[in-house]
């Protein structure tokens, strides 16, 4: 089984540190990387900049909607139209429990919806299962 690729985009250290935390509880050990917003992110996908090569793949992006510089929605676009990225694993991970929200990331194809909830800790173990569980049993290309 080939090794997946973790790509959180999260501009908040605490959140990250939460499920950095949660991953090494659950000995998970795929290799995860950090992007503050979309435009590092996009960087880092593609190997442009300071982040030569670019990421192995597969990857799982787990995506904060609210960020600086370029959001969750301004990276799931350029994500969509970018040929060699567009079919990119994509979790939402984010505080916005809006309707709204929800509806327009499922429209940009997003594999999952996830609302991080105000016990950080526990929610996030749930993500790391749920990772776990997602990569186990999914064909990637």
């Amino acid at each position: 089984m080939k090794t997946v690729s973790l790509l959180l985009v999260e501009d908040d250290d605490i959140d990250a540190e939460a499920l950095e935390r949660a991953l090494v509880a659950q000995r998970i050990g795929n290799p995860l990387h950090r992007a503050c917003d979309g435009e590092e992110a996009l960087e880092m996908l593609r190997g442009e900049g300071d982040h030569s090569p670019k990421l192995a793949h597969p990857v799982i992006v787990l995506l904060d909607l609210n960020m600086p510089r370029m959001n969750g929605f301004e990276f799931l676009k350029e994500l969509r139209n970018d040929p060699k990225l567009s079919h990119t694993v994509v979790f939402v991970l984010t505080t916005s429990d809006d309707q709204r929200d929800r509806l327009a990331a499922y429209e940009a194809h997003v594999s999952g919806y996830i609302v991080k909830n105000h016990n950080a800790g526990a929610g996030f173990v749930e993500v790391a299962k749920l990772l776990e569980s997602f990569w186990r049993v999914v064909e990637f290309p």
